[in-house]
C-alpha cells in the first residue's frame, strides 16, 4: 500500500468532503480517502498495482477541484 497526502484547492464545504470521499473512494485499489478540508489536503491510502496516483488526481480534478503539486 501507498500513502500520499496531496494538496488541492478549491474544497469550501462537507459537499466538497464527500464529493471527493465518495469519487476517489469508489476506485479499485483505494483502501482509504480522508479530506482535511481546513487545510486543504486529501490523503489517500491506495494499491499502486490495482490504481495509479495519476488517475486518483485526475478523478479528484473531474468532481472540479486542482489538484496541486
Amino acid at each position: 500500500m501507498e500513502n500520499v497526502t496531496l494538496h488541492v484547492e478549491g474544497m469550501s464545504c462537507g459537499h466538497c468532503v464527500k464529493s471527493i470521499e465518495g469519487s476517489v473512494g469508489e476506485l479499485t485499489g483505494v483502501q482509504n480517502v480522508a479530506v482535511d478540508l481546513e487545510n486543504g489536503k486529501v490523503s489517500v491510502q491506495f494499491d499502486s498495482a490495482s490504481v495509479s496516483l495519476n488517475k486518483i488526481k485526475e478523478t479528484i480534478d473531474d468532481q472540479g477541484y486542482d489538484v496541486k503539486e
